[in-house]
């Protein structure tokens, strides 16, 4: 074997020679047979991920046993999470954020549960209640929560994380919900009390035409303080929802067929003498009363703006949703077995505008106890709690499109939208059953399937409805109030509890 060594000069002239033969050869092997080119890879396109919506529903087994909370995905119908509460929940509320559900259980107890695909009953945490307390509805703002009191005649306030006591606020008799600013940056939140005394909790319910009128209690947020004089209501006052600019908030009073329109700015009733708008030149009236039926008409003397259409003789409001997109108030008449669609807008400067309180009555199925509103406004869907039906309306022509048969029979409807399609929920007391019903805007709405739960519902809420008000959200409704039991005063009897009503179907 033979070794040769060279210089580093030589070497370098070496390898360089040798590079210059293999480029060589490549271009003799074949010019351009190695060339990539440089692309930008173009990814493929799909539709927009769908934003994250949860309905979530609380059910009952028994009056003792343990409660459920189910929460399903709104994409795909999927259960994602099933967990126990307290012991028999009567009332159920999400808070603004849908970040929070509460319930009220009849061990005395306040139940506090995130809402999270990953809930356990390790998460569920509990706030114990005063022994002598009657709690009838609660509000869950974004931080906080409201809780209406029989004993007392107080609305409790709570605070922390689990929500715990503060204060109680004297307000006047019968408070049964509370409505308002969702955030503590708003002025008041209002109390709404029917302003006679009831132990038993369900007069209203029972013979509404023949209590007084009810009050609205104006409470300041920043000092916790109730303000004085209350803001007087019509008979019965059942339930309170809110424009979501604050401006106003309307109180549907059962009793005589009415709502009362309170202007929160003023911390009155939307109460005025017409007076000519100087920018515009027109006459400024105020609506502190709207009538919904023709017997409302002959009774409160007020005639309804140009193109009312429609009243019937009876009303009997119990529940409402503010829908956005048109600035319209549409009610659920238990009692007359319609809805009504009223436009409450305002103009630039926040006077009433010169249609505000034009009413359309739609005609339903029988006691519709609740009703929804999809995002843009062009259809309501009703929970006919008598027929075990959901009727759905045409907001624009004000006409009935179909009824669909559900499960039971339905006290509580909600909605949600995400990527441009609808799914509105239909739940009944009677049923361990929701119904989901598809509201796509180029097919007609269908029932799409159902989803078991364990036990029959007590309530069910969804995490972004966004018709446009939060209170479907943030108002719980207690059966006997917003939620009526379903029953004749003849079968309910002069000595029916709150309880018994709440456990009626």
């Amino acid at each position: 074997m033979r070794l040769f060594f060279m210089s580093s000069g030589r070497a370098r002239v070496r390898l360089v020679e040798a590079g210059a033969a293999l480029a060589a050869a490549a271009l003799i092997a074949g010019c351009g047979n190695s060339y990539r080119p440089v692309v930008t890879p173009v990814n493929s396109s799909g539709p927009a991920a769908q934003v994250t919506s949860y309905a979530v529903v609380v059910s009952a087994p028994s009056p003792t046993t343990d409660g459920v909370v189910t929460i399903v995905d709104y994409s795909g119908d999927t259960v994602m999470a099933v967990a126990p509460i307290g012991p028999g929940p009567s009332n159920f509320v999400l808070d603004e954020l849908g970040a929070t559900g509460y319930t009220l259980d009849s061990d005395g107890t306040l139940a506090n549960f995130p809402i999270s695909t990953s809930l356990q009953a390790k998460y569920v945490t509990y706030s114990t209640l005063s022994s002598s307390s009657l709690p009838l509805n609660f509000m869950a703002p974004s931080s906080g929560l409201w809780a209406t009191d029989l004993n007392g005649n107080v609305v409790d306030l709570f605070s922390s994380s689990p929500q715990a006591f503060k204060l109680a606020i004297s307000v006047a008799p019968t408070p049964i919900t509370v409505v308002g600013s969702p955030t503590l940056s708003g002025q008041r939140e209002y109390v709404i009390s029917e302003n006679f005394t009831d132990a038993t909790g369900v007069a209203c319910n029972i013979s509404p035409t023949t209590q007084t009128t009810g009050v609205a209690t104006p409470i300041e947020i920043a000092t916790n303080t109730a303000d004085s004089p209350t803001i007087p209501l019509g008979k019965c006052p059942v339930y309170a929802v809110q424009s979501p600019d604050q401006k106003r908030l309307f109180v549907m009073n059962r009793g005589d067929d009415t709502v009362s329109v309170i202007d929160t700015q003023k911390n009155m009733l939307d109460s005025c003498t017409p007076f000519v708008e100087h920018e515009t030149g027109r006459t400024v009236t105020c609506h502190p009363t709207l009538p919904l039926s023709t017997a409302a008409v002959t009774a409160t003397g007020i005639t309804p703006p140009n193109g009312t259409s429609g009243m019937t003789a009876k009303a009997g409001p119990v529940y409402a949703e503010y829908n956005s997109a048109t600035n319209q108030l549409i009610l659920a008449n238990y009692d007359g077995g319609t809805i009504s669609v009223i436009d409450v807008t305002l103009d630039e400067y926040g006077n009433d505008s010169a249609t505000f309180g034009t009413t359309y009555t739609i005609p339903v199925g029988n006691n519709p106890a609740s009703v929804t509103v999809l995002y843009d406004g062009s259809r309501a869907y009703t929970a006919n709690q008598t027929d075990g039906t959901v009727t759905i309306a045409n907001l624009t022509s004000h006409s009935v499109l179909k009824t669909l048969t559900v499960v039971g029979h339905p006290r509580t409807v909600a909605s949600t939208q995400n990527s441009g399609y609808s799914k509105v929920y239909a739940a009944s007391p009677d049923s361990p059953y929701v119904t989901i019903l598809s509201a796509t805007p180029t097919a007609s709405d269908q029932v799409d399937t159902t989803i078991l739960v364990e036990g029959n519902v007590v309530d069910l809420h969804v995490t972004t409805q966004n018709g446009g008000s939060g209170n479907s959200n943030m108002v719980s409704r207690t059966p006997g109030y917003g939620q009526p039991c379903n029953r004749p005063p003849s079968v309910l009897g002069s000595s029916f509890t709150l309880k018994q009503c709440q456990a009626i179907p």
